[in-house]
């Protein structure tokens, strides 16, 4: 394992350094927040050792940084902060919690079994189409260099495509996903959203992305070549 450690306790780092070597391992340790931060960016660890109260950064914000950028290494915290609410304010972040005084033995167990779990993977915040973008934390999107301003029921609409891109959406599965209606409304709704999303999609000089399939529905794909 290649371990990240963030203790500013001395003696506390060095058993846990130690331990870690006796068994193989690799630890880089750090003995503040904003360290720790820089580390968990840079870096690529198997397993991430924090405490809860740091110099420069507590070990709650850190996690929570780490989480936002991107970062799904397993975490355990170490610390002495043992109230109740406080393991329940650190496993909303961490995989694990663990309270000081502790024994050597458990936290490596601990970390053991934190390595052996799958990572799950982050979904993608970026969906693409061509030059046609949408960003789904800043919910813009953009076709080439020219910005789209969609009303809420279209981005979920154009969202939709994309996640769907290049297969045939009927008019029933768009009632579902897009409206939850899991009824024929017998209303053009579906229709008058699609017109009004090609529209905004098609300055006229662009090609068309978003197509009617006689008779069956809409796709949603690159342009072919020419």
């Amino acid at each position: 394992m290649r371990v990240l450690l963030a203790e500013d306790d001395q003696d506390t780092a060095a058993f846990i350094v130690r331990g870690l070597q006796e068994h193989g391992h690799v630890t880089d340790h750090v003995t503040c927040g904003p360290d720790a931060l820089l580390s968990g960016i840079e870096q690529e660890y198997d397993v991430m050792v924090f405490d809860r109260m740091m110099p420069g950064l507590d070990g709650l914000s850190l996690l929570k940084s780490l989480r936002a950028a991107g970062n799904t290494t397993p975490a355990i915290f170490l610390t002495a902060v043992s109230g109740i609410h406080d393991r329940v304010e650190g496993l909303a972040v961490a995989e694990d919690y663990l309270v000081k005084p502790f024994a050597f033995a458990e936290l490596y167990a601990r970390l053991c079994s934190l390595t052996r779990r799958p990572v799950l993977k982050t979904e993608s915040t970026a969906l693409m189409c061509g030059d046609l973008a949408m960003n789904l934390l800043t919910r813009t999107i953009t076709r080439g260099k020219r910005a789209l301003p969609l009303q809420p029921t279209e981005f979920r609409l154009l969202e939709y495509f994309l996640r769907n891109q290049g297969q045939v959406i009927t008019r029933t599965m768009l009632l579902e996903s897009v409206w939850d209606l899991h009824f024929d409304p017998k209303t053009n709704v579906v229709e008058t959203h699609i017109s009004r999303l090609r529209a905004k999609l098609n300055d006229g000089n662009e090609p068309c992305l978003l197509r009617t399939v006689r008779g069956a529905g809409y796709i949603l794909d690159k342009p072919s070549a020419s």
